[in-house]
C-alpha cells in the first residue's frame, strides 16, 4: 500500500491532502484506534467541486473506449490488492475476512461491468418524416457526488464510481465516517491505476456529513447525487433540493421479507435463509428481516434453520473460523435489544440467541457491540420488529396458511427493496414474483446482487437503479435532436 500519512485522506484536484483536523477510526470488535482520517469541512468539499467542474469538459470528451480501458486497469489493480484491502475493511467494519474478500472481488467485477456499459451508452436515430430525421443523444449529467455507507464500504463505492466515470462524469466520493480508510484506499488505487486526470475522481472524509454535503447541495454546479444509506437521510436529501432539480439516486432502507412455501427444498431454504440473514451480522439493506414459513412446513423447517444458526461463530473478523462479527456500534446494538425485548414482551419465543455476547472463548479484548445470532418464533404483526428494520442478527419467523396472506403481509411495508421466495412450483413462484412490490426478488437465491442486474428499490426504499444495463442511465441525460433538411 502507498505510504501516505494516514491523515492525508482528502483527494482534491489530484493531490492528497490532510484536513484542518483529524478523527479516529476504530475497530468495532475491540474499540481500538486503527487509523486517523482527515476531517474535512465545507471549504474542502467546494474545492473538490471546483476541480470536478474544471475536469468535466475534457473527461466527457474522452472516448468511451479510453474510459473503459482505464476502468479495466483499475479493476485489475483492485484484484492485485485484494488481500490487504479485505484486511483493511475488516479492521474498520468488523465483518469476517472471507466476507470482506468477497466484497473486494465483487467490486472489481463491478468496474469491469461499468467499463463495458460506458461503451454501450448509445442513443438512436428515429425514422425520418417530411422534415427530416431525429436523433436521441446520451450525454453525461455532470459532476456527481457519491455518498457511500459503512456496511458495504467497498462495493457501494466502486459501483457508483465506476458508473459515473464510465458515463463521463467526474465524481466526488464521501465515504462513511465509520469506514473512511477502505474508501480512501480504493479511491487511491482507482485514481492511480486508471491514470485519471486531476479532478475526475476525488474523495472527502469527514465527521460532519450534513455540513459537507449541504455545502455541495447548495451549489447548482453539482448535477448528480447517488446516495446509499438510511431512508431518513435519503428523504432529507430529496427535501433539500428546494426549488432546484438535481438527478438523485437513492438506495435506502429495507425490511426484506422471505417466503418459504411448503413445496420448497427445506434444507436448501434453511441454508439460504441463514446466509441471507446473518451475513455482515444482519447489517445489510437486503438482509431478510421477516421470514414467513407455511405453517405445514414450519415444524420440519425450524430445526434445519436452528442447526445452521448454531454453526455460526462470533468473533473478530480477522480470526479464522469467525462467521459473525460485531455490530458497527452500540446504537445498533441498543436497537437490536429493543426489538427483541419488545417481541418477547408481546409473546414471542427466543428459539436461539437473544443476548449480548461478551467474547467467551474468543480472543481477549472483544469489547465491541456483539449480539448472538437470534431466531424468534411466535412473532406477530403487532411487534416492533414487524414494522421497523432491525439491522442486526435477529430473525423473526411468522407462520402463514395461504399464499395470498403471505404476499399481502410481505407487501405491508413502506419499504420495497428486496424480497426472497423459496419454493418449487413454477406457477406459484411466478405469481409471487409478479405480486411482490420490491425492486429485487430472489428466487431460491440468498445472494441476489450481481453487476449485470439492476439494484434498487420501490416505495421508500429508493429511486433509480445501480448496476445492470439500467445503472448507467442515472449518470446520463437524454437529448432530443430534431433535424430539418
Amino acid at each position: 500500500m502507498p505510504a501516505e500519512p494516514s491523515t492525508a485522506t482528502l483527494l482534491i484536484d489530484g493531490e492528497w491532502r490532510p484536513g484542518p483536523t483529524a478523527f479516529e477510526v476504530v475497530d468495532p470488535a475491540t474499540l481500538e484506534v486503527v487509523a486517523h482520517a482527515a476531517d474535512a469541512g465545507p471549504g474542502e468539499a467546494l474545492a473538490a467541486l471546483e476541480a470536478a467542474c474544471a475536469a468535466f469538459p475534457a473527461w466527457r470528451a474522452t472516448p468511451s473506449e479510453d474510459r473503459a480501458t482505464a476502468l479495466r486497469a483499475a479493476a485489475a489493480a483492485i484484484r492485485a490488492a485484494a488481500e490487504p484491502l479485505a484486511e483493511l475493511m475488516t479492521s474498520e467494519n468488523g465483518k469476517p475476512l472471507h466476507e470482506a474478500r468477497g466484497e473486494v472481488m465483487g467490486s472489481a467485477r463491478m468496474l469491469d461491468w461499468a467499463a463495458e456499459e460506458g461503451r454501450r451508452a448509445d442513443g438512436r436515430v428515429t425514422p425520418g418524416n417530411q422534415a427530416g430525421p431525429g436523433l436521441v443523444l446520451r450525454t453525461p449529467v455532470g459532476p456527481a457526488l457519491a455518498i457511500t455507507p459503512w456496511n458495504f464500504p467497498a462495493s457501494m463505492l466502486v459501483r457508483k464510481v465506476g458508473l459515473a466515470l464510465a458515463a463521463g462524469c467526474p465524481v466526488i466520493v464521501k465515504p462513511a465516517e465509520q469506514t473512511p480508510m477502505i474508501g480512501t484506499e480504493l479511491v487511491r488505487i482507482i485514481n492511480e491505476a486508471a491514470a485519471l486526470p486531476a479532478g475526475v475522481l476525488q474523495s472527502i472524509t469527514t465527521t460532519r456529513p450534513a455540513e459537507v454535503v449541504g455545502a455541495l447541495l447548495d451549489d447548482p454546479r453539482l448535477r448528480k447525487v447517488s446516495f446509499t444509506g438510511s431512508t431518513e437521510v435519503g428523504l432529507g436529501l430529496i427535501r433539500s433540493t428546494g426549488a432546484r432539480l438535481r438527478r438523485t439516486s437513492l438506495e435506502m432502507g429495507g425490511h426484506s421479507p422471505a417466503i418459504v412455501f411448503g413445496d420448497a427444498d427445506l434444507a436448501t431454504a434453511a441454508a439460504a435463509v441463514s446466509a441471507a440473514k446473518f451475513a455482515n451480522a444482519g447489517q445489510s439493506c437486503i438482509a431478510i428481516n421477516r421470514l414467513y414459513v407455511q405453517r405445514g412446513a414450519l415444524e420440519e423447517f425450524l430445526p434445519l434453520l436452528l442447526e445452521r444458526v448454531a454453526a455460526l461463530r462470533l468473533g473478530h473478523g480477522a480470526d479464522e473460523g469467525t462467521t459473525l462479527g460485531p455490530l458497527i456500534d452500540f446504537a445498533g446494538l441498543d436497537k437490536v435489544e429493543r426489538h427483541v425485548t419488545d417481541a418477547v414482551k408481546r409473546g414471542a419465543t427466543v428459539a436461539a440467541g437473544g443476548r449480548r455476547w461478551t467474547g467467551e472463548g474468543a480472543r481477549p479484548g472483544l469489547t465491541g457491540a456483539f449480539y448472538e445470532p437470534t431466531v424468534l418464533t411466535g412473532v406477530d404483526d403487532s411487534m416492533l420488529i414487524s414494522s421497523e428494520e432491525t439491522f442486526g442478527p435477529v430473525l423473526p419467523i411468522y407462520a402463514f396458511d395461504d399464499d395470498e396472506d403471505a404476499l399481502r403481509r410481505a407487501n405491508a411495508s413502506e419499504y420495497g427493496l428486496a424480497a426472497y421466495v423459496f419454493g418449487s412450483g413454477l406457477s406459484r413462484i411466478w405469481r409471487a414474483v409478479e405480486s411482490l412490490d420490491f425492486g429485487i426478488v430472489a428466487v431460491n437465491d440468498p445472494a441476489p446482487v450481481r453487476p449485470e442486474l439492476p439494484f434498487g428499490g420501490m416505495k421508500n426504499s429508493g429511486q433509480e437503479r445501480e448496476g445492470g444495463s439500467e445503472g448507467i442511465d442515472a449518470y446520463l441525460e437524454t437529448k432530443s435532436v430534431s433535424v430539418r433538411l
